[in-house]
């Protein structure tokens, strides 16, 4: 998951996350990774956070609550 500081929907994402056990890693943004990183994992990003599930980018945190929302369907 891409994020940065002071960012409300990076920490529902990481909310989200944990509450369903899924384990993550976190790439922040003026913490060691930089913004060029970001746009070379995802070149279109305009936001954060940026989530990927399984190596496949799911997008911010609406995407990701959808996502989840139909895994718990099945």
């Amino acid at each position: 998951m891409w994020s940065k500081s002071h960012c409300h929907f990076c920490t529902q994402a990481r909310a989200l996350l944990r509450e369903n056990g899924i384990e993550f890693e976190e790439r922040k943004i003026g913490e060691g990774w930089t913004k060029h990183q970001l746009l070379e994992a995802v070149p279109n990003a305009k936001t954060v956070p940026q989530i990927f599930l399984n190596g496949k980018l799911v997008g911010g945190y609406t995407e990701l609550k959808l996502k989840l929302g139909k895994t718990h369907e099945h």
